[in-house]
């Protein structure tokens, strides 16, 4: 299995329930890893594996468009993500909020959600 992965790509975006957040908006890190099979990595194609600039590309259109639960953020990312690169059989995306308007400090809430190809 080979993964290719982008870790804590950051972002400032307008996300979440309330509409302060909405307002104000916030900073974000975004996870995203993928696995799949290849018998033509060795060629040295692009078109063999996944381009991280098209992945990078994926994940901020989609912080770009406001949501209220991060649940739907990661859940569309994960869609288009499958759409662009067909052969994948696994998809994870995560999505840490900084310093979320909870009482306390806290460092950062996270949804992540993992699809795995049913065989």
């Amino acid at each position: 299995m080979i993964k290719v992965a982008l870790h804590e790509v950051k972002f400032f975006a307008y996300h979440g329930f309330y509409p302060e957040e909405q307002i104000l908006g916030n900073q974000f890190l975004v996870d995203a890893e993928v696995g799949f099979r290849s018998e033509s990595i060795g060629d040295d194609e692009i078109a063999n594996t996944v381009n991280y600039e098209k992945l990078h590309s994926i994940l901020a259109d989609e912080m770009k468009k406001p949501r209220k639960l991060l649940e739907t953020l990661v859940q569309e990312m994960i869609v288009k993500i499958r759409s662009e690169f067909r052969f994948l059989e696994t998809v994870k995306v995560g999505i840490k909020k900084l310093n979320p308007p909870l009482p306390g400090e806290v460092k950062y809430s996270l949804v992540e959600i993992t699809w795995i190809k049913e065989v």
